[in-house]
């Protein structure tokens, strides 16, 4: 049956807009080697969507992430509900990927995860940029740590925490010899026997949410961003050890912030906090 390029069109567009494309490839590419955070460099963010088709969203995406939110785009809103994580302990291994330091949960299925307007998203993998990729009022932060999430129809959730310099992060204490053997070393992996969910479950009860896309190729878009405005901690010492990860000349493994593009960014607050 042959199918008109007009409804073609259609398709494509509710499918844009409906979810995030369940096609192979859609998540995050983990090569090292095929793009770098240099900026100008061959491969730098700038041209990542002309390295190779299939990243093309890099370059002309119209909900690329990250972004700066800046209060003239906020929108208070009360009806968001707080965010609340559910994990199960969980055997978990954490990589270098050259461009940053993962922690995938075998399986990619570690318990409930996060409920977002009445879909499930279950954890899958936890990184972290340095400094901050997401700016509050052109403010940027010393770190970023992405929670990842997915439905089972292939739909992404990410949770993002922001931090600042001061005590130590638990979450990245308990990881510490851990990461001590895998730094600076590429394709390293180090086998967590079990995470235990109390070091990462969260309840996030201020937080932005807005419609975005991966941060890195192939800048997947549809992606719901969840950052959480309550600030965190971390050392010098936990940053310079997440910061190894990063291979080429750059020292950074943020994008830079792209276009807002007319999107809408709320901030949910409970109506006890106004």
């Amino acid at each position: 049956m042959k199918i008109s390029s007009i409804g073609c069109l259609f398709f494509f567009i509710f499918v844009s807009i409906t979810s995030v494309s369940t096609q192979p490839g859609h998540g995050e590419v983990e090569d090292e080697t095929e793009f770098s955070y240099e900026k100008n460099g061959e491969k730098g963010p700038e041209n990542w969507g002309t390295l190779k088709p299939e990243w093309e969203m890099c370059g002309n995406g119209k909900m690329q992430s990250p972004i700066d939110l800046t209060a003239k785009r906020v929108l208070i809103d009360h009806n968001l509900g707080s965010l609340r994580s559910h994990y199960l302990p969980y055997n978990a291994t954490i990589k270098n990927r050259g461009h940053d330091i993962m922690l995938k949960f075998e399986g990619g299925n570690a318990g409930l995860g996060i409920v977002i307007n009445g879909t499930a998203y279950q954890l899958q993998q936890i990184h972290w940029h340095t400094p901050s990729e997401h700016t509050i009022g052109g403010r940027r932060f010393v770190l970023e740590e992405h929670v990842v999430h997915e439905s089972k129809d292939g739909r992404i959730a990410v949770v993002a925490f922001l931090y600042k310099l001061g005590r130590p992060d638990s979450f990245l204490l308990s990881l510490e010899s851990q990461l001590k053997r895998i730094t600076d070393t590429h394709e390293s992996e180090e086998y967590i026997r079990m995470v235990d969910p109390i070091r990462v479950n969260f309840e996030s009860r201020l937080y932005y949410r807005y419609l975005g896309s991966l941060t890195t190729p192939p800048c997947s878009e549809n992606v719901i961003w969840s950052i959480s405005k309550e600030m965190r901690t971390v050392t010098i010492k936990q940053l310079e050890l997440l910061r190894v990860a990063v291979h080429d000349q750059s020292n950074t493994n943020a994008r830079p912030l792209q276009r807002i593009n007319e999107r809408l960014v709320k901030l949910y607050t409970p109506t006890w906090h106004v």
